[in-house]
């Protein structure tokens, strides 16, 4: 089970790009580059807001900003597609000191997701949004509204148009998936987590998956950890899996590492293909997956950037 280490230096922030079947063969030199870029740009921009003395909140959001509006990455601009040629997009957002919260799902004209989760959580009574009230909400709050075809790529385009092209059944039993997300820690030791994403190439029927969950997806506690889960999120709901994390802390002691690697075995069991970054008020980090690779990465209080994206980095 791949996981990166956590540089002597502490951690005060990792984002990542999604799991999945990321191979170097499938890559060229340039998406590569595009990648890591996209990660190291994330990494920095919520390391500037810390170094301002911000909160892990406001880092978690400029690091997810960043990933939206990246191509490669299946969230905000880059996206993929549903059965229908549409996108719609979810994402969630937590506070660990409060445990605060908000999230949206199926928004189709919000250039931000994770901005529209933000304001769910401090601009509404509500924790959760969907759909036309979600998209509604955003522009009632004045959050940046865009064309739908703002969000779209070709090679999204051309993933949908080969997912269609197959038998229902199988296309659905093997997803095209992805996620980005980011957790925080700031100075006085508060954490945060964000997810978001376009979903799963060719879902149907307003499909929602742990993105935008709270407990299934993100989670943050000030107490345990900040969790932000990718891969498939049927399995990632069906078993809770970041509050599953929280809860090994909580109740059984262990550590953000032990409570990680155990979450991610015990999706594996059940035919899971997930990975998660999680990070403890005191600037320990986690990053396990089981797929063939992550797009992921790490930096400390004093700037040290790690990335990476296959398997054996």
């Amino acid at each position: 089970m791949p996981e990166t280490s956590t540089p002597p230096s502490r951690v005060v922030l990792i984002v990542h790009g999604g799991a999945g079947v990321i191979v170097r063969d499938q890559h060229t030199p340039a998406l590569d580059a595009d990648c890591r870029a996209g990660l190291t740009n994330a990494l920095r921009a919520g390391h500037a807001v810390l170094q301002q003395g911000a909160t892990a909140l406001d880092a978690v959001q400029a690091a997810i900003v960043v990933l939206e509006d990246a191509p490669p990455f299946n969230a905000g601009c880059g996206s993929v597609f549903t059965h229908e040629g549409v996108i719609e997009m979810d994402a969630s957002i937590m506070d660990g000191q409060t445990r605060a919260a908000g999230a949206v799902a199926g928004v189709t004209i919000v250039k931000n997701p994770i901005r529209a989760a933000r304001a769910v959580m401090e601009r509404s009574p509500h924790v959760f949004l969907a759909g036309k009230g979600a998209d509604q909400f955003a522009r009632e709050r004045g959050l940046e509204i865009v064309d739908p075809a703002y969000f779209r790529t070709e090679a999204r385009w051309d993933s949908l148009q080969r997912e269609l092209a197959r038998d229902d059944e199988d296309a659905l039993a093997t997803p095209q998936l992805g996620t980005v997300g980011a957790v925080a820690r700031d100075r006085d030791g508060n954490l945060a987590a964000g997810t978001s994403t376009g979903g799963m190439t060719n879902k149907r029927w307003g499909r929602i998956g742990d993105a935008p969950v709270i407990g299934a997806g993100t989670w943050a506690d000030n107490a345990t950890c900040a969790v932000s889960a990718t891969g498939h999120g049927e399995f990632i709901l069906r078993h809770a899996a970041a509050h599953d994390l929280h809860a090994r802390m909580a109740y059984k002691g262990e550590s953000v590492g032990e409570a990680a690697r155990q979450v991610i075995r015990n999706l594996e069991t059940v035919g899971g293909a997930v990975g998660l970054i999680a990070l403890d008020a005191r600037g320990n980090a986690a990053l396990p997956f089981n797929t063939p690779g992550m797009y992921r990465g790490t930096i400390t209080e004093t700037g040290q950037i790690t990335v990476a994206i296959y398997g054996d980095e």
